[in-house]
């Protein structure tokens, strides 16, 4: 089969009408190039989020495997059963993972785009990665595919900053000081229930505010009372969402330059993990261990 329809029709992504492989505009929603250059139809058949929920998944198992092979004794720091197989701090130091320290100690900014790509353990990673493949494509479906990656990206940056913010600021005060290390995808997880919360309040949907708003409600409620989660990252990645959703707002049509947009944002957030190996760890690792 050709990767690529040259002749023929296709369905635009944006309005769902028929429309010619060569045409320059939708004649129904103005969408322009909507046949995608011919590559529509492939695109089509990784799903309604472009397979960015399994690109996520096989890329933190990567990434996940890559911190544990880079540590010393991923055995020895398991602690408990959500310990289990940690990579240690200088691994996921290495490969960008965030928090007070990195952020204002080491001037490590871009980790603040790449931790939601890192985690600390097997059940971490697994728990996270369930929750991806059941909102990424439920937002796409809202949103649309590349509004749906600028929404991960911006909820986990907007997340891990206001994290790493409130641990500096108010390093080991009670419910208020964030985290001098973190990392996870569950800031951008919460960003997409912010992103689907706005969209019911938008669009007057109560199914789809009544769902999200209560899975938020759980899983913030399971950190508060759960060991070593990191609330402040969650609340952040929530509000960046929210945020981020009403900017791009789901009441408009998707076009070309948001998916542009998404695939640079993919882009900048492996740059960060990037720049964090070549930086390699920091001189002020030492200092870290203190904590």
């Amino acid at each position: 089969m050709a990767w690529r329809q040259r002749t023929g029709s296709t369905v635009c992504p944006q309005c769902g009408s028929l429309v010619g492989v060569n045409d320059e505009t939708c004649y129904n929603c103005g969408r322009r190039n909507p046949a995608l250059w011919g590559f529509t139809p492939i695109l089509r058949r990784l799903g309604q989020d472009l397979g960015f929920a399994q690109f996520v998944i096989v890329a933190s198992i990567g990434l996940y495997l890559a911190t544990l092979t880079a540590s010393q004794d991923p055995l020895g720091n398991s602690r408990g059963p959500l310990d289990i197989l940690s990579p240690d701090l200088q691994a996921l130091v290495r490969f960008g993972e965030s928090g007070a320290l990195p952020v204002f100690v080491a001037g490590r900014w871009w980790t603040i785009f790449s931790a939601g790509w890192l985690h600390g353990g097997l059940l971490h990673i697994f728990f996270n990665m369930l929750w991806v493949r059941q909102l990424a494509p439920a937002v796409a479906d809202f949103y649309g595919a590349g509004r749906m990656m600028i929404i991960y990206t911006i909820a986990g940056a907007a997340g891990f900053l206001f994290s790493s913010a409130m641990g500096w600021y108010f390093p080991g005060v009670p419910l208020i000081g964030g985290a001098f290390f973190t990392a996870g995808a569950s800031a951008p997880i919460f960003g997409l229930l912010g992103a689907l919360v706005y969209y019911g309040r938008r669009t007057g949907s109560s199914m789809a505010y009544a769902e999200a708003m209560r899975y938020a409600v759980i899983l913030f409620v399971f950190g508060l009372i759960s060991r070593g989660v990191d609330n402040h990252a969650h609340a952040g990645g929530f509000v960046g969402g929210y945020l981020a959703g009403m900017w791009l707002d789901p009441m408009t049509r998707e076009r070309v330059d948001h998916l542009i947009v998404g695939v640079l944002c993919i882009v900048v957030t492996f740059g960060a993990v990037g720049a964090s190996i070549v930086a390699g760890i920091p001189d002020t690792l030492a200092y870290f261990m203190q904590f």
